[in-house]
């Protein structure tokens, strides 16, 4: 069974704001119906624009099989800091897998998926009628 570390956040994250124990329940749910082997879940500092944290489970990749965070949107809103995580991940052939949203990063093509749902994202606020 694959080990991997959840990670929540304390703080909203675009404009969102979900309870921590909320965020937990959703994750452990998702590695329930995906087989995936739960590991506690590390949270954000609050600070924004922080992902001390989250920089902390990516050295611990090597261990573990992957990271589940709860959603997303909790990565860097910058696109070069995403590509890095991304390629970061891949490179040492771990899954980060996106609890609420039910999606995964395990190969190239997901990562261009992930970027395409950003980049909707942060496009959304600037069209009429949103």
């Amino acid at each position: 069974m694959k080990k991997v570390r959840g990670y929540i956040f304390s703080r909203p994250f675009q404009g969102e704001r979900v309870p921590q124990h909320v965020q937990n329940i959703v994750i452990r749910d998702y590695c329930n119906k995906a087989g995936l082997q739960y590991l506690l879940s590390a949270t954000e500092y609050a600070m924004n624009d922080s992902h001390l944290i989250f920089e902390q489970i990516l050295d611990e990749l090597p261990e573990i099989d992957g990271i589940i965070p709860y959603s997303l949107f909790q990565l860097p809103v910058d696109s070069e800091h995403r590509a890095k995580i991304y390629n970061r991940i891949l490179s040492i052939k771990k899954t980060c897998y996106f609890a609420v949203e039910g999606l995964k990063l395990c190969n190239q093509e997901d990562s261009e998926r992930i970027e395409n749902i950003w980049k909707i994202k942060l496009t959304l606020p600037y069209c009429l009628n949103y």
